[in-house]
Protein backbone atom coordinates (compact mmCIF):
# COMPACT_ATOMS: atom_id res chain seq x y z
CA UNK A 1 0.00 0.00 0.00
CA UNK A 2 1.39 3.36 -1.00
CA UNK A 3 0.15 6.91 -1.26
CA UNK A 4 1.22 10.06 -3.06
CA UNK A 5 2.38 12.47 -0.37
CA UNK A 6 3.30 16.14 -0.45
CA UNK A 7 5.05 16.05 2.93
CA UNK A 8 7.89 13.90 4.16
CA UNK A 9 6.69 11.13 6.49
CA UNK A 10 8.82 10.30 9.51
CA UNK A 11 11.20 7.37 9.07
CA UNK A 12 10.44 6.56 12.72
CA UNK A 13 6.91 5.44 11.75
CA UNK A 14 8.12 2.39 9.83
CA UNK A 15 8.43 -1.10 11.34
CA UNK A 16 12.00 -2.15 12.04
CA UNK A 17 13.34 -5.48 13.24
CA UNK A 18 16.69 -6.07 14.92
CA UNK A 19 18.45 -9.42 15.06
CA UNK A 20 21.88 -10.87 15.66
CA UNK A 21 23.51 -12.24 12.51
CA UNK A 22 25.82 -15.12 13.42
CA UNK A 23 27.04 -15.18 9.82
CA UNK A 24 28.11 -11.52 9.91
CA UNK A 25 28.83 -11.43 13.65
CA UNK A 26 26.94 -8.14 13.84
CA UNK A 27 23.45 -6.89 14.50
CA UNK A 28 21.26 -6.47 11.44
CA UNK A 29 18.35 -4.08 11.15
CA UNK A 30 15.63 -4.60 8.55
CA UNK A 31 12.49 -2.64 7.75
CA UNK A 32 9.33 -4.42 6.60
CA UNK A 33 8.24 -1.56 4.32
CA UNK A 34 11.54 -1.55 2.40
CA UNK A 35 12.65 -5.21 2.26
CA UNK A 36 15.68 -4.53 0.05
CA UNK A 37 17.27 -2.31 2.73
CA UNK A 38 19.19 -3.42 5.80
CA UNK A 39 22.08 -2.22 7.99
CA UNK A 40 24.78 -4.12 9.89
CA UNK A 41 26.52 -2.73 12.98
CA UNK A 42 28.34 -3.82 16.13
CA UNK A 43 25.45 -2.63 18.31
CA UNK A 44 21.66 -2.76 18.14
CA UNK A 45 21.52 1.02 18.32
CA UNK A 46 24.05 1.38 15.50
CA UNK A 47 22.12 -0.98 13.25
CA UNK A 48 18.82 0.80 13.90
CA UNK A 49 20.31 4.29 13.55
CA UNK A 50 22.06 3.34 10.31
CA UNK A 51 18.94 1.89 8.72
CA UNK A 52 16.74 4.76 9.91
CA UNK A 53 19.13 7.16 8.16
CA UNK A 54 18.87 5.13 4.96
CA UNK A 55 15.06 5.15 5.14
CA UNK A 56 15.09 8.94 5.69
CA UNK A 57 17.21 9.34 2.55
CA UNK A 58 14.97 7.00 0.55
CA UNK A 59 11.88 8.93 1.65
CA UNK A 60 13.44 12.27 0.66
CA UNK A 61 14.38 10.85 -2.75
CA UNK A 62 10.92 9.37 -3.31
CA UNK A 63 9.25 12.65 -2.35
CA UNK A 64 11.57 14.63 -4.66
CA UNK A 65 10.79 12.24 -7.53
CA UNK A 66 7.04 12.33 -6.75
CA UNK A 67 7.04 8.56 -6.23
CA UNK A 68 4.42 6.74 -4.19
CA UNK A 69 5.64 6.30 -0.61
CA UNK A 70 4.59 3.15 1.27
CA UNK A 71 2.23 3.79 4.15
CA UNK A 72 3.90 2.71 7.40
CA UNK A 73 2.72 -0.75 8.48
CA UNK A 74 0.99 0.40 11.67
CA UNK A 75 -0.91 3.13 9.80
CA UNK A 76 -2.43 0.70 7.29
CA UNK A 77 -6.03 -0.46 7.52
CA UNK A 78 -6.81 -4.17 7.37
CA UNK A 79 -10.26 -5.60 6.68
CA UNK A 80 -9.74 -8.82 8.62
CA UNK A 81 -10.34 -10.86 5.47
CA UNK A 82 -8.04 -12.63 3.06
CA UNK A 83 -8.75 -15.25 0.43
CA UNK A 84 -7.02 -18.59 0.66
CA UNK A 85 -6.94 -20.96 -2.28
CA UNK A 86 -7.04 -24.66 -1.55
CA UNK A 87 -7.18 -27.52 -3.97
CA UNK A 88 -10.61 -29.20 -4.09
CA UNK A 89 -9.44 -32.22 -2.07
CA UNK A 90 -7.94 -30.11 0.72
CA UNK A 91 -11.02 -27.86 0.73
CA UNK A 92 -13.22 -30.93 1.17
CA UNK A 93 -10.99 -32.24 3.98
CA UNK A 94 -11.01 -28.91 5.85
CA UNK A 95 -14.78 -28.56 5.46
CA UNK A 96 -15.34 -32.10 6.78
CA UNK A 97 -13.01 -31.64 9.76
CA UNK A 98 -14.67 -28.33 10.64
CA UNK A 99 -18.12 -29.89 10.38
CA UNK A 100 -17.09 -32.80 12.59
CA UNK A 101 -16.06 -30.26 15.26
CA UNK A 102 -19.26 -28.22 14.76
CA UNK A 103 -17.16 -25.22 13.77
CA UNK A 104 -17.09 -22.90 10.82
CA UNK A 105 -14.22 -23.41 8.41
CA UNK A 106 -12.92 -19.99 9.47
CA UNK A 107 -12.79 -20.96 13.16
CA UNK A 108 -11.25 -24.33 12.31
CA UNK A 109 -8.49 -22.80 10.16
CA UNK A 110 -7.69 -20.11 12.76
CA UNK A 111 -7.34 -22.82 15.40
CA UNK A 112 -5.11 -24.86 13.11
CA UNK A 113 -2.88 -21.85 12.62
CA UNK A 114 -2.56 -21.62 16.41
CA UNK A 115 -4.05 -18.15 16.50
CA UNK A 116 -6.98 -19.05 18.71
CA UNK A 117 -7.38 -21.28 21.72
CA UNK A 118 -8.93 -24.67 20.96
Amino acid sequence: MATKRKTLPSADHYSYRLAWSAKDEEFVATVVDYPSHSWLADTREGALDGLTSVVEEVLRDMLAEDEEIPTPWDERTFSGKFNLRLGPDLHKKVALEAAERHESMNTYVIKQLGLMEA
